[in-house]
């Protein structure tokens, strides 16, 4: 192959061109820290990067949802608190009005205190987080979730719960509906109910109620009725008698794996209900318990009815309380659960970071011996092609 002038001037540029891209990618590594700026200076390690980048992003939304539920079930975990400590009051005030001590006047100013409390229970329910979203209204987070009726309080939430992820395949709650946490609440005891009969005359007071045998209660509905006021019988729905028996003051009646105690003296044709427990809103119990104490106010005569109605509204509150606990351990379970996967999550993000800059960063002491090399190598490139340029074969012709 001949070789021209030309030729050698085109094989010269190239390589210096060559050289400087090699010194001008060398002073931007080094001006950015970084070992490439774009993959295809570095294939593999780019792809790499690029999954790290994908792995580490996904943490930190995981990082920012368990933020977010947190937030949420702290605001919620409050409200819980505060719900307690007002049922713990409204049950001091149930048990004042059943003391047996006070007048009319009294009466009324624990149905007044009744009141105030039932407004605070409605605060609650109603609660909003910083945003302005109800906590307990589910789904509808934009909606109102109580207001007061004459019976207790109607719900406007629905049944929705919201859930968020907060690591690979793990979601979680970041909240609970108000139908769960006010008004799915059992009655009774939480197994049966028992409620005097608004006709009764006597005097006869519901003492304790609890579950007795293997089986537990059977769950059917019964009905306890007084022959006389030291008589007794015991009949089912469909009115075949399950017991019967001489009554004393104080004594427990047992029947389908029910115990119920009695107290006082019930007058002839008192009767006395036994039934599954059902759910029965908050509201409703406040509503019922204030109800009774204004009428027991207005009817000094009736403190056996007052007695019964705030006996079976002290059963109720103790079913709140422990329902309201229930939620807040959940609420505390969660809680420790996104603090122990923020744990994980930023620990794994911290490796993540570690992995990419371990890609990424310059080495800048091998940087700069490569920047002096490579400036030598372009500095000696073009000494030789300046060389080379004046070469002549007419130099050495005399």
């Amino acid at each position: 192959m001949r070789v021209t002038q030309s030729l050698n001037q085109t094989q010269f540029l190239s390589a210096l061109d060559s050289l400087e891209s090699n010194l001008s990618q060398t002073q931007n590594q080094i001006s950015s820290g970084v070992n490439f700026t774009t993959p295809s200076q570095d294939p593999i390690a780019a792809g790499a990067v690029n999954n790290y980048d994908q792995a580490l992003s996904q943490s930190k939304q995981y990082t920012a949802n368990g933020n977010s539920a947190q937030t949420s079930l702290q605001t919620e975990d409050t409200a819980l608190s505060q719900l307690q400590s007002q049922l713990q009051s409204l049950r001091s005030l149930a048990l004042e009005a059943n003391s047996g001590t006070q007048t009319g006047e009294d009466l009324t100013a624990i149905a007044e205190q009744a009141t105030q409390i039932q407004n605070s229970l409605l605060s609650l329910a109603n609660t909003q987080d910083g945003n302005g979203q109800y906590i307990f209204s589910g789904f509808a987070t934009q909606t109102e979730p109580f207001s007061l009726t004459a019976t207790g309080a109607s719900y406007a939430g629905d049944q929705g719960q919201n859930q968020v992820q907060i690591a690979p395949g793990q979601t979680l709650a970041s909240g609970d509906n108000g139908d769960v946490v006010f008004n799915q609440i059992k009655t009774g005891n939480g197994t049966f109910t028992v409620t005097a009969n608004a006709a009764n005359t006597g005097s006869g007071l519901l003492g304790a109620t609890t579950v007795t045998g293997a089986a537990g209660y059977s769950g059917k509905t019964y009905s306890i009725s007084f022959t006389a006021p030291n008589a007794y019988q015991v009949h089912d729905s469909l009115g075949n008698l399950v017991t019967s028996g001489a009554y004393t003051s104080g004594q427990t009646i047992s029947f389908g794996g029910a115990q119920v105690t009695l107290t006082g003296t019930p007058a002839t044709g008192d009767s006395f209900s036994v039934t599954p427990s059902g759910n029965q809103s908050l509201f409703t119990t406040v509503q019922n318990l204030i109800t009774a104490i204004q009428t027991g106010a207005s009817s000094p005569a009736a403190v056996p009815a007052l007695n019964n109605s705030v006996a079976t509204a002290l059963n109720n509150i103790d079913q709140a309380i422990s329902q309201t606990s229930t939620v807040q351990a959940s609420v505390g379970g969660r809680l420790n659960t996104i603090t122990t996967q923020q744990s994980v999550q930023t620990s794994q993000q911290t490796q993540l970071q570690q992995s990419i800059s371990s890609l990424q960063s310059l080495d800048y002491a091998s940087a700069i011996t490569s920047l002096d090399s490579q400036n030598t190598t372009l500095s000696a490139a073009m000494q030789a092609y300046t060389l080379t340029q004046g070469l002549s074969l007419f130099k050495y012709i005399s």
